[in-house]
């Protein structure tokens, strides 16, 4: 999912933001002095940037996302663990030869507005994300799915969307797919394919998830004071969800802090219950020796993005971007902008994403050498030049006003690039993190600093990112090479681990040699967190933030 870019996100939910400030808060090791002493059956949070949307089928990015993955329940609901468990389906049941899911619902399910939550629900969900009329970004999941005939009603080639492989048989919901998908249970679980109700969306129209009076909710809880700008609302409890009876905190308090080092202080001082330390290095050294400090798990990679239309002067030579990957520091880029305990990237598949059969890490396994390498550089940049009978080049690099790692980030690739690359001048562009997420949808940028969180542990929920028609390329670069190797991953080795990552390991040789993107690296964020909350569930993919069973000791 986008976040910069659970955003991983695909923060996405896949897309995942990036926060700004000069002041330092420090604090000795040990306990905070100030917990927060709100009201027990309550939690109070923070986001570092607006709530999007919650219309289920259009969210894209992370922070959405907590609100309407807490606020929306699927089938299944996963356990941070890695696995999944049971929520509203009571099991999902796989034929022998993996090709139909059918999930059996509780009985006595409910809308938050108390009318009855049906199997047609489901069904609904699934054919609204995949009808090319609602312009989901996240349709080609399901076209991935490879559940029957997604991929032609998206592309517009069947009309009917009842054609749809997924059907309603009483209080079951029946998944038909035409050859396995290893990550369907995940699907199962994951926020855009929760229930949507047919006649509530139908009935609200074009405002459909645009303030929280316009959703209706299925989950733990629902959102209420969100009148689609403010900055300030909360989850409440919903006493229509099943199990509402052991959901133990009645309201989770949120508002949007821009400044890390703000949610810091209003940690301290007791008015919010977690705070990211890892936003900037002076905030992570001043408190990382504190007791309350949390790791959050999560498996998220910052990388750049070229505009390969033919609009941007220069990205359409290979030889340009190869000289700007070979003069990219990246060890430089953490030690300088994200000394949190992030990693310098390898590729695009981040480390802790997903395993080898041996064990062995995905991301170590399809590395492909990316290195520093400024007089090589300096080399190709010069031949570059002379092929576009130029002398100098100007770029400009978009990326998030509301986070201080992309401003250090960005001033550290002007700095270097600039000296390993005669000829090169960098501008710098900061924009909200909404305002972000259009202009690299709508390639409106020359290069660009993104974030992606993954949707489920497995490979391909980095590498669809970049086939030649993925909504997610935002390069826009095609290569009939790299979406045979990524189609081979996950159709005919779907069921074969190590087949298919030998497929990732040839679609990250293809990115590398022709430098479509530039990954820049891995990110790992520790939080204070108040010691009294237990129940959290943190997922390193998908709904990276669950307060179903969270509640205050």
């Amino acid at each position: 999912m986008s976040m910069f870019s659970k955003n991983w996100k695909r923060v996405g939910l896949g897309a995942v933001a990036l926060a700004s400030t000069a002041v330092l808060v420090a604090c000795s090791g040990g306990n905070s002095s100030s917990k927060s002493d709100s009201n027990k059956n309550e939690i109070n949070w923070s986001l570092p940037t607006e709530l999007n949307t919650l219309d289920i089928s259009k969210n894209t990015d992370s922070y959405s996302n907590v609100l309407i993955g807490n606020s929306g329940s699927n089938l299944l609901r996963l356990d941070g663990k890695g696995g999944t468990e049971p929520d509203l389906a009571t099991k999902v049941d796989v034929s022998d030869d993996g090709l139909t899911y059918t999930a059996t619902l509780r009985d006595g399910l409910k809308w938050s507005d108390g009318s009855e939550l049906t199997a047609e629900d489901f069904v609904y969900s699934w054919q609204r994300i995949v009808d090319p009329a609602t312009a989901s970004e996240y349709a080609y999941l399901a076209t991935e799915s490879h559940l029957e005939n997604a991929d032609k009603i998206n592309a517009g080639e069947e009309k009917d969307l009842n054609k749809l492989g997924v059907k309603a048989e009483g209080n079951k919901v029946v998944f038909t797919l035409t050859s396995p998908t290893p990550q369907f249970m995940e699907y199962l679980a994951f926020t855009n394919f929760m229930p949507q109700k047919k006649e509530f969306v139908e009935k609200t129209g074009k405002d459909y998830g645009t303030n929280s009076d316009s959703q209706v909710y299925s989950g733990p809880y629902k959102v209420e004071g969100w009148n689609g700008s403010n900055n300030s609302f909360k989850l409440v409890k919903n006493k229509e969800y099943w199990n509402a009876k052991n959901v133990k905190t009645d309201a989770v308090n949120i508002q949007v802090i821009k400044k890390p080092d703000t949610a810091v202080q209003m940690y301290k001082q007791g008015e919010l219950d977690a705070a990211n330390i890892s936003k900037t290095s002076a905030i992570y050294n001043a408190n990382k020796n504190n007791d309350d400090v949390v790791t959050v798990p999560e498996a998220t990679t910052a990388y750049m993005v070229y505009n390969q239309t033919g609009d941007v002067k220069g990205l359409t030579n290979q030889k340009i971007r190869q000289a700007l990957n070979l003069a990219t520091d990246r060890k430089g880029v953490v030690e300088a902008a994200v000394d949190t305990g992030s990693k310098p990237a390898t590729g695009i598949a981040p480390t802790g994403l997903a395993t080898l059969e041996n064990g062995e890490d995905l991301a170590e396994y399809v590395a492909p050498g990316y290195s520093y390498k400024a007089k090589e550089a300096t080399k190709l940049f010069k031949e570059g030049l002379e092929e576009l009978g130029e002398d100098s080049l100007k770029l400009t690099i978009t990326a998030d006003a509301d986070n201080p790692v992309a401003k250090n980030s960005v001033d550290y690739l002007k700095s270097t690039w600039e000296e390993a690359l005669p000829g090169l001048t960098v501008e710098e562009k900061f924009v909200t993190f909404k305002q972000r997420l259009e202009d690299t949808k709508n390639q409106n940028f020359e290069v660009a600093l993104v974030l992606w969180g993954g949707d489920y542990p497995e490979g391909s929920t980095f590498y669809g990112l970049f086939t030649s028609d993925a909504p997610y390329n935002y390069g826009k670069f095609a290569s009939k090479e790299y979406d045979a190797a990524y189609e081979k991953a996950i159709k005919d080795n779907a069921l074969d681990k190590d087949a298919a990552a030998e497929n990732y390991k040839e679609a990250e040789k293809i990115l590398y040699d022709n430098a479509y993107y530039n990954p820049l690296y891995f990110r790992s964020e520790e939080t204070l967190q108040n010691p009294d909350i237990k129940g959290l569930v943190r997922n390193s993919t998908g709904l990276n933030t669950d307060f179903t069973h969270a509640y205050k000791k």
